[in-house]
């Protein structure tokens, strides 16, 4: 069996022109793949402001090959399929050959994935992201969506979910297949410690900042009750400018604490927010991973976080506090409480460990094992 093996990324998300950020968790998988093997990715996305039904731009380099495909907007639902077909039929003629499809987003991807396998007879692994499939997202999938993805799911050699969590709620939704955790990609040569004492409690919370999934309202509900117990704190929301919240943030009336929002920043912006916080806060309502907290841990930051996601396995460490869902007074006393509960942390340590369990050398081969095991069967 050859070493170096061509990977035919094919992804539901990834960044774009239309949506920079979007997959981007996808696109360091798909990086960190490159490392040892050839990747190819493959992308579909609707744009607004195409002027042709279907734009191709590619983007080579001598391990990580993407194609784009940018289809004109189409009210018609059936042109619409058709030309998303069309559009991938054109961006498999861009790859001269490949040994696995690694598919990332069961639906409707999994679609084209399932048929390609069948047709050249390549095996297909599945990355899967969404937090649709988590209950607590209350999402309905439609009964035809649902009866085609478990399908996908059981035809794969494995499901590559990024948390036990999100595989668990997955086979309580009825799925069966070959279950295989493999995390987040956290870039450990940026999310690096650079700790100093902070003279007063600094909170960051980094995310979309959608209030359904992230709760923002209830994290600012606890920033009042900060307000009234400190002399001084600042919290830092970082994903966008914050518009929807400064009546209710007005309203709340802070008089002590200083909550301000930050745009979207890169992932070395990010690092240095990390590295100057006092504590991390994810509390979210769900999620199936929570790439934040695991960047926290690298840059030597402590989190506090809900029983979502990768926290649900960060437990028993002395790093990361995990309280229930919606839970604000829990979060208010944990963070009262932070400097006793995480007075013996080891930055270093904290560091070492996001490398073990999270760097791209350590994806890079779980993924590499998977492939070879496919092509063995």
């Amino acid at each position: 069996m050859k070493q170096n093996l061509h990977i035919l990324f094919l992804c539901g998300w990834y960044p774009s022109r239309v949506f920079p950020t979007n997959g981007d968790f996808i696109q360091r998988h798909a990086e960190a793949v490159s490392k040892q093997q050839k990747v190819t990715v493959l992308h579909i996305v609707t744009d607004d402001h195409s002027v042709e039904d279907i734009e191709i731009v590619s983007k080579k380099s001598p391990q990580l090959n993407v194609h784009i495909a940018y289809v004109k907007p189409q009210k018609n639902a059936l042109i619409k399929i058709a030309l998303f077909w069309k559009a991938y039929q054109l961006l498999l003629k861009k790859v001269i050959d490949f040994d696995i499809i690694h598919l990332n987003e069961i639906y409707p991807f999994g679609i084209f994935a399932k048929l390609t396998s069948y047709k050249l007879k390549k095996p297909y692994l599945i990355s899967e992201h969404f937090t649709g499939y988590l209950k607590a997202s209350n999402l309905k999938t439609p009964f035809f969506q649902k009866l085609i993805s478990k399908y996908i799911v059981k035809k794969a050699f494995a499901i590559c979910n990024v948390s036990d969590y999100l595989s668990n709620n997955m086979k309580e939704m009825g799925f069966k297949g070959n279950f295989v955790t493999v995390p987040n990609v956290v870039d450990t040569d940026i999310f690096t410690p650079k700790k100093i004492e902070n003279v007063f409690l600094k909170l960051v919370h980094v995310s979309n900042l959608k209030d359904a999934h992230k709760n923002i309202s209830g994290m600012l509900r606890v920033a009042k009750l900060l307000d009234e117990k400190l002399d001084y704190f600042e919290w830092k929301f970082v994903g966008n400018n914050g518009n929807e919240y400064k009546d209710f943030l007005q309203k709340l009336n802070l008089k002590n604490g200083k909550v301000s929002f930050l745009e979207h920043q890169n992932q070395k912006e990010i690092a240095i927010l990390l590295q100057e916080a006092t504590i991390c806060i994810s509390f979210s309502n769900y999620e199936t991973f929570g790439i934040v907290i695991t960047e926290a841990i690298a840059s030597g930051t402590p989190v506090i976080s809900t029983n979502t996601g990768i926290a649900m396995d960060l437990k028993t460490h002395d790093f990361c506090s995990v309280i229930p869902i919606k839970d604000e007074e829990a979060l208010f006393q944990e963070i009262l409480n932070a400097k006793k509960t995480f007075e013996n942390i080891d930055v270093e340590k904290m560091h070492a460990f996001v490398k073990q369990e999270f760097s791209k050398e350590i994806i890079l081969n779980k993924f590499s094992l998977l492939y070879y095991q496919s092509l063995k069967k």
